[in-house]
């Protein structure tokens, strides 16, 4: 019913102004309190889910953007990241949220939805599952061909309301974000609450192999090649990748053009509500 619910609703598009964008592989948490971030929010989710974890006592919010990489790992750090926020409140309960898959040719969506129910269950505290708009209940067919219903979505962090949504902008750093998942990163905690500061990296990686090749590649090959879901792909798809691999060939050793003080890039939103790096020295 839950699902059914929210696959009705209208897809919202949202506005830079107090969002933080998490791309896959990425989480954020954050609380009510926050008066820089409202809303979390991701997208272009094919066979990836996008999980949303709440603590109903402190207001705790994570969201996160899964591909089935490490799943237990992943479920035991955001779940210690929501605790930490969630300690001193005597009451409430921990409520998540799954989102995203489809009836894939691969099966991909379908595990990795074992694998978050798995991962959730093995944990020592109780989670209730609140929300399951996953693989088959998110699926829909078009002349024989399967697609997510829902492909991104976001969450109120005040009002814990969670809506289908698209996102225009999905920076700051919108191509190293995506170069340090596509070098193989592991889930990594982008947000300081308590700072409302946005930390990318430092990210380090080693040049990527065949750059070149895959840059001389047609839009056919590289969405062949580089999609888990070839057939359901958002339109940009291509063009992301593209500007991604582009990156990769600018920044062979990121350590040296990126990050060569090895101190994070360090965003805050400005009086409009929009992410503006601020000097690390002076923090």
């Amino acid at each position: 019913e839950k699902a059914k619910l929210l696959r009705s609703q209208p897809v919202q598009i949202v506005k830079p102004k107090g969002l933080l964008y998490v791309q896959q592989r990425e989480f954020a948490v954050t609380t009510p309190k926050d008066g820089s971030v409202s809303i979390l929010g991701s997208d272009d989710a094919t066979t990836c889910h996008i999980v949303v974890l709440r603590h109903t006592g402190s207001g705790a919010t994570c969201l996160t953007h899964c591909d089935g990489s490490d799943t237990e790992a992943e479920v035991s750090l955001i779940m210690s990241s929501v605790k930490s926020f969630s300690n001193t409140a005597g009451y409430g309960r921990l409520e998540v949220h799954l989102v995203g898959g489809f009836n894939d040719d691969r099966q991909l969506s379908q595990k990795l939805t074992n694998q978050l129910l798995r991962a959730f269950d093995l944990q020592p505290d109780d989670v209730h599952l609140v929300t399951f708009c996953v693989t088959e209940l998110n699926d829909r067919e078009e002349k024989d061909i399967h697609f997510p219903v829902i492909y991104g979505i976001a969450v109120n962090v005040k009002t814990a309301e969670i809506f289908p949504a698209t996102f225009p902008e999905k920076g700051p750093d919108e191509d190293l974000r995506s170069a340090h998942v596509l070098t193989g990163a592991t889930l990594t905690n982008i947000y300081d609450a308590k700072m409302e500061q946005l930390h990318i990296g430092p990210y380090f990686w080693r040049p990527f192999p065949h750059v070149d090749f895959w840059l001389e590649q047609d839009d056919k090959q590289i969405l062949q090649n580089l999609s888990t879901s070839p057939l359901a792909e958002p339109p940009h798809f291509v063009s992301h990748i593209r500007s991604t691999l582009t990156f990769l060939k600018e920044h062979p050793f990121p350590s040296r053009s990126l990050f060569p003080d090895r101190k994070p890039r360090i965003y805050k939103k400005n009086e409009e509500g929009l992410w503006e790096q601020v000097c690390s020295d002076t923090i």
